[in-house]
């Protein structure tokens, strides 16, 4: 199961070079890969018509200038996603050349006011795009599987349409540049069931995956839940405040699991306390140190919404 000729570790672009681009578009994909890294990633939720595209959430006043769009207004509704109630658009109200019309904003504008500037000149990719994307560059991907009980449940379920359009493109077998995420468990069991492709289990630091599969992202992180882990995945992207001392990575490691943590950013708001450098939320801290940090604690790769210093830190510690 190796990572067919990707450099080790990998740097894995967290929705693209977000921290520089509005996140979940073909200029943010396009800007990583410029930076060098080795995968891109796309959040992936479904149009009333079936079609995958890439936005963190399918709520999507955050993301695109939806709300601005008077011809909309009437799409505006409230939801029950996973448990939570949620009031907005949501991409499952859109067909594919509705949510074409609409434009990227930064979902973070306050702590990324240079992402802002980018505001209303790009569009919702699809799928198909990034894959096109991914393949005239000679990167993988890293499609992560967004609330896949609650949309096989209204009817437009994402794991099959997934695993067809990746074979379609030619990626079959397990060492395809392609690396299928969920944080539910029961969808990745499926998918493992349907495909080669490797899978990765994602693990928060609190709560249990929303299909109720398990009791706690906790219980998965002993090794009896790492075993039960990599009976039917290649690896666990962990929240990067669970590496801790270590210990996590060595039981993964121990249970034949490849590791790729989330998410590192510069800025001071998402660093932890030891990389932080003034109180100003906004403000880059050592994202270096900390990328450093986790790569010295051996994990496989590590998502980054900054590819650019993932790939230089990556190199650094690789000729330490």
């Amino acid at each position: 199961m190796g990572y067919n000729g990707l450099k080790l570790p990998l740097v894995i672009a967290h929705r693209g070079a977000s921290g520089e681009r509005p996140e979940h578009t073909l200029a943010a994909y396009e800007l990583a890969i410029e930076q060098g890294a080795d995968v891109i990633e796309p959040d992936l939720v479904p149009t009333s018509d079936g079609v995958l595209v890439a936005r963190h959430e399918n709520a999507i006043s955050e993301t695109t200038d939806v709300a601005a769009r008077a011809e909309f207004a009437g799409r505006r509704t409230t939801k029950t996603i996973d448990g939570r109630s949620v009031t907005d658009w949501f991409v499952e109200d859109f067909t594919l050349a509705e949510l074409k019309t609409l434009r990227a904003r930064e979902r973070l504008p306050l702590l990324r006011p240079g992402n802002a500037a980018h505001d209303g000149r790009y569009e919702v990719p699809t799928l198909a795009e990034i894959v096109a994307l991914a393949k005239r560059h000679g990167v993988a991907i890293y499609p992560e599987t967004k609330h896949p009980t609650y949309f096989a449940q209204i009817g437009l379920g994402t794991d099959e349409p997934l695993v067809a359009e990746l074979h379609a493109a030619g990626w079959t077998t397990a060492d395809a540049p392609v690396f299928i995420q969920s944080f539910e468990v029961a969808n990745l069991r499926r998918i493992a069931g349907m495909t080669k492709l490797r899978l990765i289990q994602l693990l928060a630091a609190g709560g249990a995956p929303a299909d109720g599969a398990v009791d706690s992202y906790g219980a998965m992180t002993t090794p009896a839940g790492l075993a039960d882990v990599a009976a039917y995945a290649f690896g666990i992207g962990p929240d990067k405040a669970m590496l801790g001392d270590g210990t996590l990575v060595r039981d993964a490691h121990a249970a034949g699991l490849h590791v790729h943590p989330w998410t590192f950013r510069a800025e001071n708001a998402f660093l932890g306390p030891a990389f932080r450098r003034s109180e100003d939320a906004g403000g880059h801290g050592d994202l270096r140190g900390e990328i450093a940090a986790a790569l010295r604690s051996g994990v496989d790769g590590f998502f980054t919404d900054f590819p650019q210093t993932g790939v230089e830190t990556r190199d650094a510690v690789a000729g330490e």
